[in-house]
């Protein structure tokens, strides 16, 4: 069964650093593309951070590039989401996903591309 574990949100301040993890199950990460997702409340889900499967070529949506950093990790089929330079709008539930194999790069940012999601780990981020 395959299975999505996303966890380390918290409420942090503005400026600071969190590392979200995606456990996966029944499945190798690898094989996989895997994106990140988050919806603040009253918004659509919007994606955030990408990674295609083995070749690992990342992308990030504009309004986190240079502050967040998506990585992987084979040996404990994780995926890791790393946040810095925190701010208000960050906010929100942020969601793992994964697509099986290579999705073009115009693809990664829409949600119907993803066949698993897990059930979502709360950032909140204070002024």
């Amino acid at each position: 069964e395959v299975q999505l574990q996303a966890s380390g949100g918290g409420l942090v301040q503005a400026g600071e650093s969190l590392r979200l993890s995606c456990a996966a199950s029944g499945f190798k990460v690898n094989d996989y593309t895997i994106g990140w997702f988050r919806q603040a409340p009253g918004r659509e889900r919007e994606g955030v951070s990408f990674l295609r499967n083995s070749e690992g070529i990342t992308r990030n949506a504009e309004s986190v590039k240079g502050r967040f950093t998506i990585s992987r990790d084979n040996a404990k089929n994780t995926v890791y989401l790393q946040m810095n330079s925190l701010q208000p709008e960050d906010t929100g539930v942020y969601f793992c996903a994964a697509a099986k194999g290579r999705l073009i790069v115009s693809a990664l940012r829409a949600k119907a591309s993803y066949d698993y999601w897990g059930q979502g780990t709360l950032v909140t981020v204070s002024s």
